[in-house]
């Protein structure tokens, strides 16, 4: 029986699973990233992970997906080489390309950040090396060519903030009209086939000749299909440094104004935005022990009445934006549970307001809300945010985004 590998590249690791027709996890394998924002090391550590899968699934492996960091960038030559440091998800040196994007590019367009990744390509066209280039790649891209040989081939997740029209499945016009066309790559669905494993792939770490390489994704929306969330309206909630939403939709949303935007899942869209609260705000004023022990002490029928609206510096994305948006926690009661209740229920109403504000845009109606990251397991925090949202919340039942594209890759069989 054959079985299916996704492979997971984040900010600070990588992670492989293996999964079964039955989508029961066989093996995961886990490596440290040194040097998240080096090549070379991106090459050892996908070699290093097939490696230490058993060899014995690895002869049942009948098709990968791989799925980096949105936005995280490089060019290379014909030979897939890199001619270019990498430009991280994070990077902001595409800044000084945000005017002239918006002369081009339509009103409230993804593409409009200055961390877009046709805002690094437009700064690395002004670097000397362009000219050695041939491919611009995205870090899954790139990866998944080093196991099927093909370069210049990327899928409609990553390539959304390129400026792919995710719509109407090409390159619009004001894109494919720049000189740096020839370097943008073809776009095929996640999931789709892109072609065999090469054969001294296969050789080298026994694999089938029938090995499959599939359109990946990016890291965040791995972890959403990992949740197994398939109905309009059901949404995943990420609650980890910060949080994060994202709603499964019959209607595409887009607005800048606010982080929002949509992915492209099938015939559905997938709606999200992120503000900047969250764990790390917790963290700041609690250790985990605390939290913890705190958290049990909270009754969450007895709300603290207190507005805050917890962040770690001025400025937030969504559902306000607003750059200079103070944060609000005074006052501070003597009481510790008081004032970790008083945190966790402004998160709660930042959460509520999201989701709002997705569904006033015109997304699906909220039905249900899957809980991903550290603070999937706070009951307290879960019943002060079903008390906001209406609608039932859990923990989502698997969250690693390795799992989501081994579920890609399965698709293939």
């Amino acid at each position: 029986m054959l079985c299916a590998l996704g492979i997971d590249f984040g900010t600070s690791g990588a992670r492989a699973i293996v999964i079964d027709a039955e989508q029961q996890l066989l093996a995961q394998v886990v490596v440290t990233l040194s040097q998240p924002e080096q090549p070379q090391v991106w090459r050892a550590t996908l070699f290093d992970l097939l490696g230490q899968i058993p060899a014995v699934l690895r002869q049942r492996i009948g098709a990968i997906a791989v799925n980096g960091t949105s936005s995280t960038v490089l060019m290379c030559d014909a030979q897939g080489q890199p001619r270019s440091a990498v430009l991280m998800y994070n990077d902001a040196r595409g800044a000084g390309q945000v005017d002239f994007l918006r002369t081009i590019a339509p009103p409230r367009h993804t593409v409009l950040s200055p961390t877009s990744s046709l805002a690094k390509l437009l700064w690395l066209q002004q670097q000397p090396e362009f000219a050695a280039a041939q491919y611009f790649l995205h870090q899954a891209d790139w990866l998944a060519a080093l196991l099927h040989g093909q370069w210049g081939v990327s899928d409609y997740h990553n390539a959304l903030k390129l400026g792919y029209d995710v719509g109407a499945l090409r390159y619009p016009d004001w894109l494919t009209d720049l000189d740096l066309a020839p370097l943008l790559p073809q776009v095929m669905s996640p999931g789709q086939v892109i072609g065999p494993v090469t054969a001294s792939l296969c050789e080298t770490f026994g694999l089938p000749a029938s090995c499959l390489v599939c359109a990946g994704t990016t890291d965040s929306i791995a972890a959403f299909l990992a949740s197994g969330v398939a109905v309009p309206g059901e949404a995943v909630t990420s609650l980890g440094s910060t949080l994060a939403v994202k709603l499964l939709s019959e209607t595409r949303v887009d607005d800048s104004r606010y982080g929002i935007y949509s992915h492209r899942l099938g015939n559905l869209w997938l709606v999200g935005g992120a503000s900047n609260t969250g764990g790390a705000v917790l963290k700041a004023f609690f250790s985990k022990k605390e939290l913890v022990e705190l958290s049990k002490q909270i009754d969450p029928n007895r709300l603290t009445e207190l507005d805050y609206y917890p962040l770690i510096k001025p400025g937030d994305r969504f559902p306000v934006n607003d750059p200079t948006l103070p944060p609000r926690l005074v006052p501070r009661p003597a009481s510790s549970v008081r004032f970790l209740q008083g945190m966790l229920e402004g998160m709660a109403r930042i959460e509520a307001k999201g989701y709002a504000l997705l569904q006033q845009l015109g997304a699906s109606p909220l039905i249900q809300v899957k809980t991903a990251g550290g603070g999937a397991q706070n009951l307290a925090w879960t019943a002060l945010r079903q008390q906001q949202l209406g609608v039932p919340v859990s923990p989502a039942p698997q969250i690693e985004a390795a799992y989501g594209v081994a579920l890609l890759a399965q698709s293939a069989l």
